[in-house]
């Protein structure tokens, strides 16, 4: 891997969300200016990373959005070819977890880390694999990217995009509630961070992280989507939210996923592996902004 810098640390102190924030908050205060130089120098180094995330989560929408209103708008010919409401949310699930497949393996993929949510970012920001400055970026750049994508199709389609059944593809609770989707949330996003940090760590699996992570993502749409819509993503919900107009529920998708990611990088330094990268896919010659323990080390060299 080219240009990548080392971290000393991982972090696992007490508490979750709070250790986020007290970090971001101890690394970026001082009286000298020296935090705003930080994202100054961020911004002007790590710009086409922070591009590279808006524009992947924006092109996750959009297929998002084709998809659903292919399948599922009253006027599609092949929502009537496919009466089956569980077989066509099979085929979405099918569709948008090979839709993050490739993101993560593209050539944008590979260079940012693919993360394309808030709350991966803030997971490994809490390990100690990215940069405060760069994190405040990258979660910028995510809200805003998908937010482009599904205004995008609202100029597009218009009322069929935005109005029900579609509803901007937004994420709302299912029929057992809002606890229940809160619980469902933080269970399917600890069990897919948990996956991402156990294969990420590994030298035989850290190539096959992505596939593992678009496999759960098809398997969280086709099953759980009942329960609360199936997002692990901060901005995609909020994405869906503002075309749409429907709020509700929005703190589930807001706080779920973060709080299960942060217990899984808990559980992951309390077991004490490490985490040698903030990279989806690091089999790559693409540079590595994060504070990457693979400084130096080709794809070859990484594997047994």
């Amino acid at each position: 891997m080219t240009k990548c810098r080392r971290h000393p640390r991982e972090s696992g102190g007490p508490g979750v969300a709070s250790t986020v924030l007290r970090g971001l908050d101890s690394r970026f205060r001082g009286n000298d200016g020296s935090e705003a130089a930080s994202l100054i120098n961020a911004l002007r180094q790590h710009w086409p990373e922070y591009l590279i995330e808006a524009a992947g989560l924006c092109l996750f929408m959009i297929m998002a959005g084709a998809c659903v209103i292919l399948l599922e708008h009253p006027a599609s010919a092949l929502s009537h070819a496919i009466p089956s409401a569980d077989l066509r949310r099979a085929i979405i699930g099918i569709a948008m977890g090979t839709t993050a497949v490739a993101l993560i393996y593209s050539p944008w993929g590979r260079q940012s880390g693919a993360h394309l949510n808030p709350a991966v970012t803030l997971t490994f920001l809490h390990l100690g694999k990215v940069a405060p400055a760069d994190a405040l970026f990258y979660v910028a750049a995510q809200f805003t990217g998908g937010a482009a994508g599904t205004l995008l199709m609202s100029a597009v389609f218009g009322e069929r995009f935005t109005l029900p059944p579609i509803s901007a593809v937004a994420t709302l609770p299912g029929q057992p509630g809002e606890v229940v989707a809160f619980g469902a949330k933080v269970a399917i996003a600890f069990v897919l961070m948990s996956t991402v940090l156990a294969t990420n760590a590994s030298a035989r699996l850290m190539r096959w992280t992505g596939l593992c992570a678009g496999i759960l993502v098809a398997i969280y749409i086709t099953l759980e989507a009942p329960l609360s819509g199936m997002s692990l993503n901060p901005a995609r919900s909020v994405a869906s939210a503002v075309p749409s107009g429907l709020w509700h529920g929005i703190w589930i998708y807001l706080t779920a996923p973060p709080i299960g990611m942060l217990l899984a990088a808990k559980l992951h330094v309390r077991l004490g592996h490490k985490t040698p990268c903030a990279k989806l896919d690091h089999f790559t010659n693409r540079r590595c902004i994060f504070h990457c323990d693979l400084a130096g080390k080709g794809a070859k060299e990484a594997s047994p």
